[in-house]
């Protein structure tokens, strides 16, 4: 790898290192549907967010809220010394796209057959802080061992 390469993959490293990701895989719901409650909650605080899923009447807000969750518990195996608070967490991007579908065919009239979609979906959510200062000297330096030739 270049030298270049090298220092570039070595930033997006670095970049990483301060943010936390969380997954919702194969959710057996439409992501349209999904969507609808991603929406209410993207670029929000992470405690203001939970406590709009908490009380939204949508059936899809109970998975988000638990993956919101799981997004918090993430950032404190990864920053333990930090507090979600302090550190203004928020969400930084949270993503719905489709999962796979499950196709099964419903009898219709007069010898026909109409096919049903049963859609799923994937939810992605990225944590980030606001108060940068404080997560970027929590995190350790990438040293990277320079070999000569």
């Amino acid at each position: 790898m270049g030298q270049r390469k090298r220092l570039a993959a070595d930033k997006r490293k670095q970049e990483r290192k301060s943010i936390c990701i969380a997954h919702l895989r194969n959710h057996p719901s439409s992501p349209r549907k999904m969507r609808l409650v991603v929406d209410l909650v993207r670029g929000m605080n992470v405690l203001k967010a939970l406590s709009v899923l908490k009380f939204t009447n949508k059936a899809a807000a109970k998975p988000v809220y638990k993956l919101v969750l799981s997004a918090i518990a993430n950032w404190n195996v990864k920053f333990p010394d930090l507090d979600v608070e302090e550190s203004e967490v928020f969400i930084q991007t949270i993503m719905v796209g489709p999962g796979s579908s499950l196709k099964r065919i419903r009898p219709a009239p007069q010898g026909r057959a109409h096919r049903i979609r049963k859609r799923s979906n994937h939810v992605t959510l990225i944590l980030d802080a606001k108060n940068k200062e404080i997560v970027v000297a929590s995190v350790p330096e990438i040293s990277t061992p320079t070999v000569e030739i």
